[in-house]
Parts: structure tokens; C-alpha cells; sequence
């Protein structure tokens, strides 16, 4: 082979696997809420090929989540993006020389294991043509909950009053409060606590700090399960989280 060929067919190759790299932005957006990203350490992303379940990309969202205003109060337009420059994503980059059929999951939020969920779509992506902008969303439903006393095995006093306290935030980590862009008013905030014979709702109200709630309950010896739950009715958003105690 010339010299002069070889060099052409090199370009031609560049040029082949320069048009054969995909680009999809990928994000996760929490339910009524707004994006998913570094803050509650993202949501992690997987894609495969829909057909031989082979992995074709994988990594974790990153950014902000994303203009309030934009996302949560001002009308949206046809064609109209709610993410920005600095909005949570992944981009991933996808080797394909042929039309393909992949499947996305997202896992958020990735840190909390008694939140995460798991969202799923599927398309087709062809090669050389990118999917940018807000790109593919996966919304991701349900609260973030975090009981914060009384500890997983803890043991109490009898005779003594037990606080349950809460950390309760939206998926992407934005505020529940009172009065708040996610009212806590507009959600049922309880604790359930259970033992052998025993039930009750504890309803939790909000401290002097933003997204937390506390409650109290007097409890005789035993050992006990207590469930924190929180639930939009007009979403159909919900979260829980649980822990058990002990009373000496």
C-alpha cells in the first residue's frame, strides 16, 4: 500500500469512529421537585443495550439541581429546556456503529439506601446523532428520610418520654418546611411505632430547624419498630424510613 493510501485510510477510520460516538445527556429529576445531582451525592446511571443487556455506559450525575424558578414556578414552553449549563447530568458516550436499541436505568438517590429508586425508560439511539439539552429524564418519586433519634438499638428508660426526630427532604434534597415551596403542611408527617399488642401514629411536627420533625410518645418495657413515613397525597410521593429501639 502507498504511502498516500495509508494516511487515507487512516483518516477514514478517525472520521468513522468520530461519527460512530454518541452522546446522550442523561438526568434524574425528583417528582415535583428538581434535579438530582452532587448535593445528595447523585444518581447513578446505567446503560445498556435493551437486547444483550451489554453495558455501554455507566457513571453518576453531577451538578446543581437546577434553576428553582425555571423548574418549579414559571410556565413551560414546547421545546423549552429546564436544565442549565451547570443543571445535574451524566453524559454518556456511547460506541455504536448502528442504530440501537438501549435500556437507561437510574439509581437515586445513590447515598441513601433506604430511599433509592430505581427508573427506567428505554429508546433508540442512532449513531452520530447526539440526545442534549435535558436529554433523557428519569424522574425519581418519594421522599428522603432519615430518622435521626432515637438510635437503631438504643436503649431507653422506662418512665421516660422518647423523642422521635426526623430529617425529611424532597429526592433531589430540597427543603420540606412549613410554608416552604414543599409545604410540609400540604403532607402527612407521622411516626408509627409497634410492638406484640401494641400500635400507634405519632404525628410529627417541624422543629426550629428547616425539614426536620419531632414527636413524643411514652412507652412501657418492651422492644419496639418505629416507622417514619411521609406522604404527599397530591403526588402520591412517599418515603419511609425505620428503625428499632428498645425500652428497659
Amino acid at each position: 500500500m502507498k504511502l498516500s493510501g495509508f494516511f487515507t485510510l487512516i483518516i477514514v477510520l478517525i472520521s468513522f469512529h468520530s461519527m460512530a460516538q454518541t452522546n446522550v445527556m442523561i438526568r434524574a429529576k425528583a417528582k415535583d421537585a428538581k434535579f438530582i445531582g452532587t448535593s445528595v451525592g447523585g444518581a447513578k446511571i446505567l446503560v445498556r443495550d435493551a437486547l444483550t443487556k451489554e453495558l455501554l455506559a455507566e457513571g453518576v450525575t453531577s451538578g446543581s439541581t437546577g434553576n428553582t424558578e425555571k423548574i418549579m414556578k414559571e410556565p413551560k414552553a414546547r421545546y423549552q429546556d429546564l436544565s442549565e449549563n451547570n443543571t445535574a447530568g451524566y453524559l454518556a458516550k456511547l460506541d455504536i456503529k448502528s442504530p440501537t436499541f438501549i435500556e437507561v436505568e437510574a439509581y437515586a438517590p445513590i447515598h441513601k439506601r433506604q430511599a433509592i429508586v430505581k427508573s427506567t425508560t428505554q429508546l433508540w439511539v442512532i449513531p452520530g446523532k447526539d440526545i442534549m439539552g435535558d436529554g433523557v429524564v428519569l424522574e425519581i418519586p418519594g421522599f428522603i428520610i432519615d430518622i435521626l433519634s432515637p438510635q437503631t438499638h438504643e436503649r431507653i428508660p422506662g418512665g421516660v418520654s422518647t423523642e422521635i426526630k426526623a430529617n425529611i427532604v424532597m429526592m433531589c434534597g430540597c427543603p420540606v418546611e412549613e410554608g416552604g415551596l414543599w409545604n410540609a403542611s400540604n403532607f402527612q408527617i407521622k411516626a408509627v411505632v409497634e410492638a406484640e399488642g401494641f400500635f400507634k401514629e405519632v404525628a410529627l411536627q417541624q422543629t426550629e430547624k428547616s425539614s426536620t420533625f419531632s414527636g413524643n410518645i411514652d412507652l412501657s418495657k418492651g422492644n419496639y419498630t418505629i416507622t417514619v413515613y411521609a406522604f404527599d397525597p397530591k403526588t402520591g410521593n412517599s418515603g419511609v424510613d425505620k428503625t428499632n429501639i428498645i425500652i428497659n
